[in-house]
C-alpha cells in the first residue's frame, strides 16, 4: 500500500512538472506543447489549474453520492463556554497548539495532519474516552487549535525557502507570481510591506472570524437546508465567472472544464490532485533556477556538489526521500522473507 501511495505522489508531481513547462521556452522563445492553441503561448493559468482540479472535480465526484444530510433542526443552544468548558479547554488548547505548529512547519501537508493527531493525543489522555464522538469539547478545542497553530507555521517553509508545503500554501504561491512576488527569504527584505501585512493579516483575520461568525452562525445552519441540486450550479456559475475575469478569455473556462474532467479521472484512479499542483507551481521555478545556474556553472551538473550549501540541501533531499522510501522497502522485504 504504501508503494503504491509513493508511486501515486511521484506520478502527480512529474504530471505537474511536465504541465509547468507548457508555454514559450524561456531561452530559444520556441513554444512547447501549445497543441496549436495561441491561448497557451504563456502556458497555463494557475487560476485555471487549480479551479478546475479543485473545484469542477470535487462537484463532479460529489454528484456521485446521494444527496444524504442530517440538517440541523431545533435550538442552536449556548453559543459561548462557561468557566468550566475553559478551564478543560485550556490544556488541549496548548497542547493542540505545540502539535499543529510542530507538524505545520513540516512540507507536505503536515499541517492537515496537526488535528488528527490532536484528536488523538486528546483521547488517549482523556480519563473517559467515550466522550469523545458525543460532544466533549476537548475533542473540538484541541484540534481547532492544531489546524489555526498549522495554518499559520505552514508559511515557514514558504517564506524562507520558497516551498509551498501544502494546496493552500501552493495557491499563495501562484497569487503571489502572479503579481510578481517570488517567495522565499527575500521578500521579508524586497517586499516588507507584504511580509508584515500578512503577519498582521492572520491577527486581523482571526478577530474577522469571531466578529463575522458567531452574529451568522443561524444563517450558516440554514445554508444545510439547501439542497445539491442548487447548490452546486451556484457553485458552477460563480467559478466560470471568476475564471473568465482574469483574463475575459472563455478559452479558460474550456480549459477550466477540462481539467475539471482530468481532476475527477485522477481522483478515480486514485491519485491525489494536491501533488499535481504543487509540482506545477514549482516546475517554472526550478526550469528558471535551473538554467540559472547552469549558465553561471557553464553547464557543469558538478557544481551542485562542489557548492557546500547546493550539496547539504542535495544531501537533505536524498536522507529525506531515503526516509520515505524505507518503510516500503522493509515492508517489502518482510512479505517476500515471510513467503
Amino acid at each position: 500500500m504504501q508503494n503504491v501511495v509513493l508511486t501515486l505522489l511521484v506520478n502527480g508531481l512529474m504530471a505537474g512538472l511536465l504541465l509547468a513547462t507548457i508555454g514559450t521556452d524561456l531561452e530559444t522563445g520556441e513554444e512547447r506543447m501549445t497543441l496549436g492553441f495561441s491561448t497557451l503561448s504563456d502556458g497555463l493559468d494557475f487560476a485555471v489549474l487549480a479551479m478546475g482540479v479543485f473545484g469542477f472535480a470535487e462537484i463532479l465526484r460529489n454528484l456521485e453520492n446521494p444527496e444524504a444530510r442530517d440538517v440541523t433542526r431545533g435550538a442552536i443552544g449556548r453559543l459561548l463556554p462557561n468557566m468550566e468548558d475553559i478551564k478543560r479547554c485550556i490544556a488541549p488548547v496548548l497542547r493542540g497548539t505545540a502539535i499543529g505548529g510542530a507538524l505545520g512547519i513540516l512540507p507536505g501537508n503536515g499541517a492537515v495532519l496537526g488535528p488528527f493527531a490532536s484528536y488523538t493525543v486528546e483521547k488517549k489522555l482523556a480519563k473517559d474516552p467515550s466522550r469523545f464522538g458525543r460532544g466533549a469539547i476537548e475533542g473540538v478545542a484541541g484540534p481547532e487549535s492544531a489546524n489555526n497553530a498549522g495554518a499559520q507555521t505552514s508559511f515557514i517553509p514558504l517564506l524562507t525557502l520558497g516551498i509551498p508545503p501544502n494546496a493552500v500554501m501552493a495557491l499563495m504561491v501562484g497569487a503571489m507570481t502572479i503579481h510578481g512576488i517570488i517567495p522565499g527569504p527575500l521578500v521579508m527584505t524586497k517586499s516588507p510591506d507584504l511580509f508584515w501585512g500578512m503577519i498582521a493579516s492572520m491577527w486581523v483575520g482571526n478577530l474577522l472570524l469571531l466578529v463575522i461568525n458567531l452574529p451568522l452562525i443561524g444563517l450558516w445552519v440554514r445554508l444545510l437546508k439547501v439542497p445539491y441540486r442548487l447548490m452546486f450550479p451556484a457553485i458552477m456559475v460563480f467559478c466560470c465567472i471568476g475564471i473568465y475575469s482574469i483574463n475575459n478569455s472563455p478559452q479558460d473556462v474550456l480549459f477550466t472544464a477540462f481539467f475539471g474532467f482530468v481532476g475527477y479521472v485522477l481522483y478515480k484512479f486514485g491519485f491525489e490532485p494536491a501533488p499535481l499542483l504543487l509540482g506545477y507551481v514549482l516546475g517554472r521555478l526550478m526550469e528558471e533556477k535551473l538554467r540559472q545556474a547552469m549558465i553561471l556553472a557553464r553547464g557543469d551538473f558538478m557544481t551542485f556538489v562542489y557548492n557546500p550549501i547546493a550539496a547539504g540541501m542535495l544531501a537533505v533531499a536524498v536522507i529525506v526521500v531515503v526516509i520515505a522510501v524505507l518503510p516500503s522497502v522493509s515492508k517489502s522485504r518482510d512479505e517476500v522473507f515471510t513467503e
